[in-house]
């Protein structure tokens, strides 16, 4: 937890730190905003869908440009300016009256929180190496999901009040709390010189991990290749993009499903507190070992097996009453959780180590932005199957997710198999 909260790497530190901050405003965003936006700026609910989704698109695209611009300018400088952007407009929020001049907030929020989200993945690809990157990455994770929790309890107090006031003031205190998020990422080039040289898209030096995967025949033959022509790095994140979607599971299908059966709706919040208890206790476990191509694969396989297993309970939950819905949907979750911390271990794993460290920036922003087209896709599939066909819906979300994983994992098989091992001997298929 002391490494967690605490870690020595400057880096590491200032990523914890910032992430805390950001995860916090994030809780508190999540848990007000909607409320926000039709109890105090009026705005219908179907209004605010539409913005929020013409927004997604922003994200898509900050999330895509934001690689390039990592590998020109910076990653850590990038990620502050996606923060300041996404700070700025948060506190705009204040100031909208319609739907025209929330829509175009909800843009420039959606925007920086996808440029912010691709250079810090391109920092941690450029600065850590090997096991550590994927490490530092899951003890991040950890440190959002717990502040997010925080931050849902802070809004509470809004909701409590429920005036005009209190969410205006819950809405500016995201904003304050995202600029506190760039404090320590501003102050880092300070505390550490060799930053701003390590983030540029410079060859690596020879003999260090980076330099060896530069070489790596899967990856291209010539320096400087655009991750879209990396087939193998495509198929990656086109799989790990739909096992992604399983975030709409629980963020949307959940209270949905939960609502057609006999369980009481109020299991819905105990269903998230297992999901946040357990990738806070075992998503550091799970990355273990992910750095390796061919591990990662496997882990996004398992972790899909497992899913699909959390769609069979969810299905089953619907036929029971009260007591055995209920228990058959503390088992989804449980199922549920397992899958998502080992299919994102996987998937990071994969993101990091197919990558070319010569453009880290612009294949990390390919990832990401597989992983925002995955949340703008998750609502419509998660309604169009499980929530309007119940339990056919539910097995065939749950085939998706193996097939998925099995591709992931014949992906990585095929790429580990392709890379050259020390005694000039292919590796074994």
């Amino acid at each position: 937890m002391i490494q967690t909260l605490l870690p020595r790497d400057p880096v590491a530190r200032a990523l914890t730190v910032s992430t805390m901050a950001f995860a916090a405003s994030t809780g508190i965003f999540y848990t007000v905003s909607v409320l926000y936006f039709t109890r105090v700026v009026g705005l219908p609910a179907t209004t605010v869908g539409l913005g929020l989704g013409i927004a997604g698109g922003a994200g898509v695209l900050g999330s895509y440009l934001a690689g390039r611009w990592s590998d020109r300018r910076g990653a850590h400088r990038v990620q502050v300016w996606g923060l300041l952007a996404q700070a700025l407009a948060l506190a705009a929020y204040s100031f909208t009256s319609d739907a025209v001049s929330f829509t175009a907030v909800a843009v420039v929020v959606s925007a920086g929180r996808g440029v912010q989200s691709t250079a810090r993945q391109a920092l941690l690809a450029r600065w850590f190496t090997g096991p550590e990157r994927v490490d530092v990455r899951a003890r991040l994770r950890v440190v959002t999901n717990v502040l997010i929790g925080l931050g849902t309890l802070a809004a509470a107090v809004a909701l409590l009040v429920d005036t005009a006031a209190a969410y205006r003031t819950a809405m500016v205190a995201t904003a304050v709390l995202l600029l506190g998020a760039v404090v320590p990422l501003v102050r880092l080039p300070r505390r550490v010189p060799e930053l701003a040289a390590r983030m540029l898209a410079d060859p690596p030096v020879a003999g260090t991990p980076d330099a060896a995967a530069a070489a790596d025949p899967v990856h291209r033959a010539a320096p400087g290749m655009h991750p879209l022509r990396d087939r193998t790095y495509v198929a990656s994140v086109v799989l790990n993009a739909v096992v992604a979607m399983q975030f709409g599971v629980m963020t949307v299908g959940v209270p949905l499903w939960v609502a057609t059966t006999d369980a009481p709706t109020a299991v819905v919040s105990a269903l998230l507190v297992v999901n946040t208890a357990l990738v806070a206790l075992l998503q550091v476990r799970a990355s273990r070992g992910t750095h390796e191509v061919r591990a990662a694969g496997r882990a996004v396989r398992r972790g899909t097996l497992l899913l699909a297993g959390a769609c069979v309970l969810y299905a089953a939950a619907g036929h029971g009453g009260l007591v055995a819905a209920t228990t058959l949907l503390l088992l989804a979750a449980v199922a549920h959780s397992l899958g998502e911390v080992l299919s994102e271990a996987g998937g990071w794993g994969m993101a990091f180590e197919l990558a070319d460290p010569r453009r880290a920036g612009a294949y990390q922003g390919l990832s990401q932005t597989g992983y925002a087209l995955a949340g703008m896709a998750a609502p419509v599939v998660v309604t169009a199957l499980p929530i309007r066909f119940g339990t056919p819906g539910w097995l065939a979300l749950g085939a998706i997710f193996v097939a998925a994983g099995a591709g992931a994992a014949l992906v990585a098989s095929r790429a580990a198999a392709a890379r050259p091992v020390d005694d000039g001997v292919p590796a074994a298929a």
